[in-house]
């Protein structure tokens, strides 16, 4: 009785999303449900990665975009249900974990160069 209880249970929740390895320096495309009054939407959300944090349950990660000559940085909880899909664009070839120097640069020197595989 007490293990199908159990089994139950385990299905009742959402197995957790498998997503593409990414660090700080890579282009990423985040598929982010946002809900509007009584409306859902999938918005995508693209731009560089400048820190991964936390450990475990607690992990987030930073992305940073240009709008309209504005930096735009949002924090991603790694294991929200918010988050439909994570897409892998470029692998960055940094040598810094985290990476709030582009925070200074404008245009072509906020670029980061694409490694090569």
């Amino acid at each position: 009785m007490d293990l199908i209880k159990v089994a139950e249970q385990a299905f009742a929740y959402p197995k957790e999303q498998e997503f593409p390895r990414f660090k700080s320096g890579d282009t990423v495309t985040v598929a982010y449900r946002i809900k509007e009054g009584n409306k859902e939407r999938i918005q995508q959300y693209r731009g560089v990665v400048i820190k991964i944090s936390g450990h475990g349950d607690q992990k987030r990660f930073t992305v940073r975009k240009m709008s309209e000559n504005i930096g735009v940085e949002r924090i991603f909880p790694l294991n929200s249900p918010f988050i439909n899909s994570i897409i892998l664009n470029k692998v960055g070839k940094v040598r810094r974990a985290k990476l709030y120097y582009l925070r200074k640069l404008t245009g072509k020197k906020a670029r980061i160069k694409e490694k090569r595989v």
